[in-house]
């Protein structure tokens, strides 16, 4: 979907300017959003495509005015809503509960070790998305790709920035799940998945550092062939 979230490229938002000391988090309760996800995932709640697809329902406003992990809590709130896991009555009484008693104990519930293992392995080791198909991959390193031009509805890894741009593939990574499809509940439908390179005078015009280049993950679908390295299409 085309949404405020794809930032990337957009003008009038000034110079990014991280601070030098910026902590990991910034309050106690991002601490708790940071686990949640990968003890949702592993309850079903939503996978990696959904899970983004829940951020890029979020008002625009709230979207830009609130911190990064609060875009986790409502991705979490959307599906659980969604899949019927969170009661929203419930949820309001409780926040409301927790906002009038700020010191009101949380429920005691009993620690699974497993759930454990299993957070600590998704957060120090990923999720692997890598899968085995027997389709062979439409291209090679040195070919001339353009980036589709479609506008995606739903979720997608389609930055605006690179639609209808020409780039070089670089690399063949393998098949990994496709997140147009993931995104929406529609399955894993992997694709394979190429690194192709944009120079930037491609992507921001003739202005552009001509020594500079974006190299951006391209899922087969995404992609046509313009050129074969060596001959044309």
């Amino acid at each position: 979907m085309n949404g405020l979230y794809d930032l990337g490229g957009a003008d009038g938002l000034g110079p990014v300017n991280p601070p030098a000391d910026e902590p990991v988090f910034r309050a106690e309760w991002e601490k708790s959003a940071f686990t949640m996800f990968a003890a949702l995932f592993r309850a079903g709640y939503m996978g990696l495509d959904e899970f983004r697809l829940g951020i890029e329902k979020m008002n625009p406003a709230e979207y830009l005015e609130s911190p990064y992990y609060w875009h986790w809590v409502q991705t979490f709130v959307y599906h659980g809503k969604r899949t019927g896991r969170i009661d929203m009555d419930e949820l309001d009484r409780r926040t409301q509960l927790y906002l009038d008693n700020p010191e009101a104990p949380l429920p005691e519930h009993e620690v699974s070790q497993e759930l454990l293992e299993f957070v600590d392995a998704a957060v120090w080791g990923g999720i692997p998305a890598q899968r085995q198909v027997d389709a062979r991959p439409m291209f090679k390193p040195g070919d001339i790709v353009r980036f589709s031009n479609d506008s995606p509805t739903g979720h997608a890894r389609r930055a605006r920035y690179v639609r209808g741009k020409v780039g070089e593939v670089v690399q063949h990574y393998g098949a990994y799940v496709y997140p147009d499809t993931a995104g929406i509940g529609e399955g894993e439908c992997p694709e394979h998945l190429y690194l192709v390179r944009f120079t930037a005078e491609e992507l921001w015009g003739k202005q552009a550092d001509p020594n500079s280049s974006v190299y951006y993950d391209c899922w087969e679908p995404y992609i046509k062939q313009v050129k074969q390295e060596g001959a044309l299409a």
